[in-house]
């Protein structure tokens, strides 16, 4: 692929297991999370998904990695939601997803106090 594949990748990923019976998915999230830890890859879990930080390649093999882990767990489909963020203007190692909220963070301590870092107007 072209340059911007094997620099500074984030990938937010929303892996979505479907057949399983149950509303609750959280076993299965649990696993692709130890699948992430054990990739050595930087990534972060949050309310929708997981974003990820990596050499393109190895995000990709890492996400099939978790599709074959949930499969494994029974789940019948698994459905997966990726968005893909490439950077060649500056080299970026590891920490991206960091920085960017520290930015936006950055932004809002600028104001008159009327917003937190959370985005929630205080009342």
């Amino acid at each position: 692929m072209g340059n911007g594949t094997s620099g500074s990748n984030l990938i937010p990923v929303c892996l979505i297991p479907v057949g399983l019976g149950t509303p609750s998915v959280a076993p299965q999230i649990a696993e692709c999370q130890r699948v992430l830890a054990a990739s050595g890859l930087e990534y972060r879990m949050h309310g929708y998904g997981t974003n990820i930080e990596g050499e393109w390649s190895l995000v990709m093999r890492t996400i099939e990695q978790c599709h074959e882990a949930v499969h494994a767990m029974g789940a019948a489909r698994v459905a997966t939601d990726i968005r893909i963020g490439t950077r060649i203007d500056k080299v970026v190692d590891g920490g991206a997803n960091d920085h960017k909220v520290r930015r936006v963070q950055e932004l809002l301590a600028q104001d008159d106090g009327s917003q937190s870092s959370s985005g929630n107007r205080e009342q």
